[in-house]
């Protein structure tokens, strides 16, 4: 269910849904504008009323295609107040402190405030805009159908979840000159005064179809420019497994989700997995994917209540 549960038995990363990445957007705006959306928190607020105070959000940007971070935004969330109200900082960093998962560099907006209820908060400055709070799950999927052996329901498992969204949009110029940009999301949490990643991701669905259960604390604490080299082989038996593929034509299909960093080539339109949109059917991408064109779609269509402006996320339900 793309990046939802992510952790082992479709859990979340260490029990708590706080942590829990669940989707990653990359697209253009007209005007020159790059918006970039993490979420989190599947069922929000059911997992957890609040940002982890001690965690770090953060979404990375390679520019030059090495699978490693050149630019990083990373969000930090003040301890929640006694009526629930919480803060959000944001720094972006560039160069050795944006391969570092804490949170560093230029602070770009502090103490703006995160909306927990209907209300939309946004907070803009020198060209950046900032959204965060509970937000309506774009994500859509027939889960029950594809339980059922792709015996479909008709049913969107989303259709009615909220989650935690983190939205950030800025002009195109402060990803750099490349408009060919790789995108990433992270959250890591201080534990025992150490800083451990305890989920990480681009590409949706991949940890639920691919990754074994004994693998997934490993990936989500891992390195994009490691995935080729551990993973290819494992999930090359995936989807021999999953799809009958062999192996030349399962190592080809990877390459477009292996290292899992997310391409833009902000000079195209937005469509998976060319970066990603609200509304990009990535279920039936998957589907085709890993059934190796068997199955095609699961029959949900994009959810209705998007906004037309940002932080594009719906009224959370």
């Amino acid at each position: 269910m793309s990046h939802h549960l992510s952790g082992p038995h479709l859990r979340s990363p260490m029990d708590d849904a706080r942590l829990d990445l669940t989707d990653l957007f990359a697209f253009t705006v007209p005007g020159g504008r790059t918006v970039l959306i993490m979420n989190v928190n599947p069922i929000a607020p059911t997992g957890g009323t609040a940002f982890h105070p001690d965690a770090v959000y953060r979404i990375n940007i390679d520019t030059d295609g090495d699978n490693q971070a050149d630019i990083a935004f990373s969000f930090t969330f003040s301890d929640p107040a006694d009526d629930g109200e919480q803060t959000l900082a944001l720094h972006r960093a560039t160069g050795v402190e944006a391969r570092a998962h804490e949170a560093a560099g230029t602070p770009l907006f502090t103490d703006v405030p995160v909306s927990f209820g209907r209300e939309l908060s946004v907070t803009e400055a020198d060209g950046y805009k900032v959204s965060a709070g509970l937000r309506s799950d774009p994500f859509f999927a027939d889960l029950d159908g594809i339980v059922a052996d792709f015996t479909w329901t008709g049913t969107d498992w989303g259709a009615d979840k909220n989650v935690f969204g983190i939205a950030l949009e800025m002009p195109d110029a402060a990803l750099g000159d490349n408009p060919r940009i790789g995108v990433w999301a992270r959250v890591s949490l201080h534990v025992d005064g150490e800083l451990t990643s305890v989920d990480r991701g681009a590409h949706p669905s991949l940890t639920a179809y691919l990754n074994a259960e004994e693998a997934k604390d490993a990936y989500n604490a891992g390195e994009p420019a490691d995935d080729w080299a551990t993973y290819l082989e494992p999930w090359k038996a995936a989807l021999a497994h999953t799809g009958g593929y062999t192996p030349e034509a399962a190592e080809e299909a990877l390459r477009t989700v292996l290292p899992d960093v997310l391409r833009y080539d902000r000079t195209k339109p937005a469509a998976y997995p060319n970066g990603r949109t609200l509304t990009d059917d990535v279920t039936s991408a998957r589907l085709a994917m890993v059934s190796n064109g068997k199955v095609t779609s699961d029959h949900i269509g994009p959810h209705k209540d998007l906004l037309p402006h940002f932080p594009y996320l719906g009224t959370p339900h």
